[in-house]
């Protein structure tokens, strides 16, 4: 099989010193893992200049799409890293699907407004990749053999000269980020979603809200200074031709196929973090000790067992990790992992068909919970709740829940910030929960 070439390049923790030679570039894209130290803070990956633009027609079901994905790796071709050598990428896909991607996959109503037009999907083929190891310290280009020889080297001359200086304009928001629903407004849904819960129609839902604000400048400046206030595992930006940016700060990883084993790692139950130590951490205890998130949690593990279980091989299927605790900058999180083994002949879009969109952002059960979603949230949520993603020629992927995620369009920039409702939830906690996930967001936007 082909060998993608490698070209080692100088260690840098933050990916900043080199995104900043792409920072203009087409299709330019990074997936940050933001925290060099943590367990899931291996590696950063970035590119640009992709070979092709994949972009999810109007009318083209989401099967369609994840075949024309498909065929666009088998075009670019199959390849290997060398020996002995452990990195993510060996070229392929990387780009976002949105959560309303997952309305190509299952029949759902049309209620909720689209009032942001971000295309459903978008992805790029990439034949290169620059990727740090944070484990090893080491950067390095990683090249497909079917990208051309002068463009290895225009890369690694682009990587070798000093990082030119910003030219774009602040950014800034112009006036406070502001919910579009207001209490009473979040009551009357949290109470709808209660009547359907005790009618039997379904036993969670994750209720959402938008935060949005006028804005102007660079949102790889806004990026930056997110990152800092709230670096996490599956970080991502991506600007969009268009001018639109995608920003990530998701601590959720959707689905990660790695050889042919695959992990989920849904999160379900929070709780803030505090200044003072000791309520920190009487936080996280009275977090771990909720039978009422536990319950939560369980449920959507059970919903993804039987989400992986469509493209799993029959018993494979298992739940190593339960009710464990992660904790950020902004909050504590109850987290659980599935994982299983691909069965024969199923690849990594039968996986994305068969689970998307990940079951912790719906609820349960997870298509009559996106049916109740679109009757109650006002909008489309666009990229929230989504995927960014990549997926190599050799079948390797891993993918985000686009959670903690913005979009900044049109001149406004846009976040979301949601919670699981189950029976026993009340509607001042679930609305203030909905809020402290993604405070630090809007702080850190408003201060700028």
């Amino acid at each position: 099989m082909p060998t993608c070439t490698l070209h080692p390049l100088p260690y840098l923790a933050d990916p900043a010193g080199y995104f900043a030679h792409l920072r203009d570039a087409p299709g330019a894209v990074l997936l940050d893992s933001a925290r060099p130290g943590a367990e899931r803070g291996r590696f950063d990956l970035l590119s640009a200049w992709p070979l092709h633009a994949l972009q999810v027609r109007p009318q083209e079901s989401g099967e369609a799409y994840l075949q024309r994905l498909r065929e666009a790796l088998a075009q670019l071709g199959p390849a290997e890293l060398p020996n002995a050598v452990e990195l993510p990428f060996a070229g392929g896909l990387i780009g976002y699907l949105s959560y309303d991607f997952g309305r190509r996959l299952e029949h759902l109503p049309e209620r909720a407004v689209d009032d942001l037009h971000l295309p459903d999907a978008h992805l790029g083929l990439y034949p290169w990749a620059l990727i740090s190891d944070h484990h090893l310290r080491t950067s390095q280009l990683v090249f497909h053999p079917q990208l051309e020889s002068a463009e290895r080297e225009r890369l690694i001359a682009l990587f070798a000269a000093p990082a030119p200086a910003p030219q774009q304009a602040r950014f800034s928001v112009n006036q406070a980020m502001r919910g579009d629903l207001d209490r009473d407004q979040y009551r009357q849904a949290f109470d709808r979603v209660q009547a359907y819960i005790h009618a039997g129609d379904c036993y969670q839902i994750n209720l959402t809200q938008r935060f949005r604000a006028p804005c102007q400048g660079d949102p790889w400046q806004a990026y930056q200074a997110l990152r800092k206030a709230c670096p996490t595992p599956f970080s991502a930006f991506m600007q969009l031709a268009d001018g639109s940016a995608l920003l990530s700060l998701s601590p959720e990883r959707f689905v990660q196929v790695s050889g042919r084993r695959v992990e989920t790692r849904p999160i379900k139950g929070t709780r803030p973090r505090a200044n003072a130590p000791e309520q920190d951490a009487a936080n996280a205890q009275e977090l771990l000790g909720s039978s009422k998130d536990r319950s939560e949690n369980l449920m959507i593990v059970d919903l993804l067992r039987n989400d992986l279980g469509r493209t799993c091989e029959i018993g494979s299927v298992r739940v190593p990790e339960l009710f464990s605790l992660e904790s950020y900058p902004n909050v504590h999180h109850l987290v659980s992992s599935v994982t299983g083994r691909l069965a024969a002949g199923r690849d990594a879009f039968d996986l994305i068909a068969g689970s998307f969109p990940g079951g912790s952002i719906t609820g349960a059960p997870k298509i009559r919970a996106m049916q109740i979603i679109d009757e109650l949230e006002p909008t489309r949520r666009a990229l929230y709740c989504g995927s960014l993603l990549y997926v190599d020629v050799r079948g390797e992927m891993d993918s985000s829940i686009a959670i903690r995620s913005l979009l900044i369009k049109d001149g406004q920039v846009c976040c979301w910030g949601g919670g699981a409702v189950v029976a026993d939830s009340q509607w001042q906690a679930e609305y203030e929960e909905s809020i402290a996930k993604v405070r630090i967001l809007l702080e850190t936007l408003q201060a700028l």
